[in-house]
């Protein structure tokens, strides 16, 4: 008998795991509450394919990037999707970071980063020119993709395999049965052996649904953009970032070049007050936001480096003002405001930032509680991590 299995969310997380499971024989069906996969947080970000620099080593997201990365290369080399080793310099701009450089360089060999180079102020500018530092780490293998293109992709593979992709279609209810787990999605209902929900910014309401609310929650932070113009693109030629705070998540104002040749200044990190906060005026589930514990512990232990993200959402100038730190040709108007995207960040209890991916499982409910970056770079290997988890069927 076909094992039967739902997968909530069509970002490129949730396809590539329909992917997988669509290739051991099941029959999926993925479903999506927007008109479009890949609406959300894979369809609004850098595009940067990592390479492992920044995650402790024997972590998921350390072990899952490095084998995402050859997934990820080898799936975009066999269908013809854009893949570009463009490099990543990682720069210290004061001798203060030197050792949280070390430390990085040292890390990301550990993780098995392939040709990492410890640089010095002159080296540096062979391969960025008009870049400054007191030094930086280089890998050049740090790539930029097209991760919509790429989802897009997999939905035709999902198909392919005799699945299908319902869209629009958010889920409604969950319930588990003994006979497996009845969904209603819009006026529909699916019955699955097991459901896989990769929900992105919906996984606490999906979360409800299925009975298993959990220990953390998602705090969305939205990231804003500034795009380069005209000849200011020419002054990056791929991908530089500064040495990352250890306290956070997050990777700082960075400079990326884009896959279209577009070359973007961000993101920053500000809490959202939404879960899709694309806006500052869109405060919709501030008060589910709130009560969550966690929220108002994060916002008491980090609340000055909070009031330096929202600054830097309102004023353009403290965004030029990190991009100099790195660049320092920029003027105000090389820069021009961009997309932005929302982050979906789990965060416990007492408030801290959950770092590594997390999966649960509850009953015949698999939950991907926490995806944030690399999870687009490390998307196919979570997809056989996560098939490991979904028990095969006993034929």
């Amino acid at each position: 008998m076909t094992e039967k299995i739902g997968v909530v969310g069509a970002g490129i997380v949730g396809l590539a795991v329909a992917r997988e499971l669509g290739a051991r024989g099941a029959e999926v069906t993925v479903l999506e509450k927007e008109n479009r996969v890949a609406a959300h947080q894979t369809g609004h970000n850098s595009g940067v394919v990592h390479a492992g620099i920044y995650y402790p080593p024997g972590s998921l997201k350390a072990r899952l990037c490095r084998e995402g990365v050859a997934l990820l290369k080898q799936y975009c080399a066999q269908h013809g999707l854009p893949y570009q080793e463009v490099g990543k310099l990682v720069i210290a701009s004061n001798q203060a970071e030197r050792p949280r450089l070390k430390a990085l360089a040292e890390r990301a060999r550990a993780n098995g980063v392939p040709d990492i180079a410890e640089l010095d102020a002159l080296t540096l500018r062979e391969i960025e020119p008009h870049a400054v530092g007191v030094g930086a780490i280089h890998s050049p293998h740090t790539a930029i993709a097209d991760f919509p293109a790429i989802a897009r992709r997999l939905a035709r593979d999902v198909a392919d395999q005799g699945g299908s992709v319902r869209l629009s279609h958010p889920v409604r209810a969950i319930r588990e049965t003994s006979r497996g787990v009845d969904v209603l999605a819009a006026r529909r209902r699916f019955t699955f052996d097991r459901l896989v929900v990769c929900a992105g910014l919906g996984t606490d309401a999906v979360a409800r649904m299925a009975g298993d609310p959990g220990d953390i929650r998602i705090v969305p932070f939205r990231g804003e953009y500034y795009a380069l113009t005209g000849n200011a693109k020419d002054l990056v030629n791929g991908l530089i970032y500064p040495v990352p705070d250890p306290r956070y998540p997050f990777l700082g104002v960075h400079l990326t070049r884009h896959i279209d040749g577009e070359v973007l200044v961000g993101p920053n990190a500000v809490l959202a007050l939404a879960y899709e906060g694309y806006r500052w005026r869109n405060i919709r589930n501030v008060r589910q936001i709130a009560s969550w514990p966690g929220t108002i512990r994060l916002a008491r232990q980090h609340w000055r480096t909070g009031v330096k993200e929202v600054y830097g959402s309102l004023i353009k100038r403290a965004f030029l003002k990190a991009a100099q730190r790195y660049v320092p040709e920029l003027v105000a108007d090389d820069l021009e405001r961009a997309h932005g995207g929302v982050r979906a960040q789990a965060v416990s209890r007492d408030g801290k930032l959950v770092d590594d991916f997390a999966v649960d499982v509850h009953g015949n409910v698999v939950l991907v509680r926490n995806a944030p970056s690399p999870a687009a770079t490390s998307s196919l290997a979570i997809a056989r991590h996560i098939a490991g988890i979904v028990p095969a069927p006993v034929r």
